[in-house]
């Protein structure tokens, strides 16, 4: 099984939205839907893992708080910068959620949005 952190980016949202229209007007089911998110999530996750070659770091001037549940790392941290080669971006807030990519463990059943 795959993370379903994805769903909640704007591609996600999209692909929600799309297949909620499309069982509205009767185009495909339900149960065809679950599939195609299925489908999303696993891809999703197969190709930021294999494809994205590139690296950043960060440094935050507070970490404000962090929680780790279900092994799922949360952290929000307050006056970050962020750097890539000559490459620098500083924000007041950000919220970073990290996953074990190699130890998927059991996840909640899929579910479209309403």
């Amino acid at each position: 099984m795959s993370y379903q952190l994805y769903r909640n980016t704007t591609l996600g949202n999209t692909l929600q939205e799309s297949l909620d229209e499309l069982i509205q007007y009767g185009q495909i089911t339900p149960q065809l839907a679950i599939k195609v998110l299925l489908q999303f999530d696993k891809s999703i996750n197969t190709a930021l893992a294999t494809r994205v070659k590139s690296r950043l770091t960060f440094k935050a001037g507070k970490l404000n708080t962090y929680r780790f549940c279900d092994n799922v790392w949360t952290f929000m941290l307050n006056d970050v910068e962020f750097r890539e080669v000559q490459e620098v971006a500083k924000v007041d807030k950000v919220k970073i959620v990290a996953c074990d990519g190699k130890n998927v463990g059991e996840e909640t059943a899929p579910t479209t949005r309403r």
